[in-house]
């Protein structure tokens, strides 16, 4: 079958079957390491079997991404000081999992994709090949210094979200209020107060 013009006045090319055929493979490939790494990527966390079978709308992978981030996030100025409470004595991630199930589905789909940019590919900002919950809270703080900072606004925007949920997990907390100064809601206040 010969050739037919282009608009142009010359013959278009055409695909041989070959380049198709090793176009396809390619892509067969791409996709197949593609997957193998995101296995192996998500694999070698620690978390609870207990834990694992509560959890509803992160993987245990997220989980552990954000206990890692609601610490760095919610770091005590005062560390050593055992009045504040810590993220993980308050839960955060438990209750950033509970509340991203209730999320528009566009957005908790646009959160945990920011949560595996985080802990996949946001190290290699600061020249880390670690995961983010592998690295020291030194470098955490450096990669989500370096969220905050970008020049992106689509990473500052997912940095903004993440804080979000993560300061509605912590400061929810009566035991957290005081830290601001705040003692809670006059409506229904105890006569203690709202402090457990």
């Amino acid at each position: 079958m010969p050739d037919e013009p282009s608009a142009a006045g010359g013959a278009a090319p055409r695909l041989r079957r070959r380049t198709i055929l090793e176009g396809g493979i390619f892509a067969a490939a791409l996709v197949a390491t593609a997957s193998l790494v995101a296995l192996v990527r998500t694999q070698g966390y620690d978390v609870p079997e207990a834990r694992a079978k509560t959890l509803v709308a992160v993987a245990p992978w997220q989980l552990v991404l954000l206990e890692h981030a609601a610490r760095r996030i919610t770091a005590s100025d005062r560390p050593g000081d055992a009045s504040i409470p810590t993220s993980d004595a308050v839960d955060v991630a438990g209750f950033v999992d509970a509340y991203v199930a209730k999320m528009p589905a566009p957005l908790r789909r646009d959160l945990l994709r920011f949560m595996g940019y985080v802990e996949h590919v946001a190290p290699l900002g600061i020249a880390a090949l670690s995961r983010f919950t592998r690295l020291s809270a030194r470098d955490q703080d450096r990669v989500l210094a370096s969220l905050e900072a970008s020049d992106s606004e689509l990473l500052r925007g997912g940095f903004a979200g993440l804080k979000a949920v993560v300061f509605m997990g912590y400061y929810r907390d009566a035991r957290t209020w005081r830290i601001l100064g705040y003692e809670g809601p006059l409506v229904g206040r105890p006569a203690a107060g709202w402090e457990r």
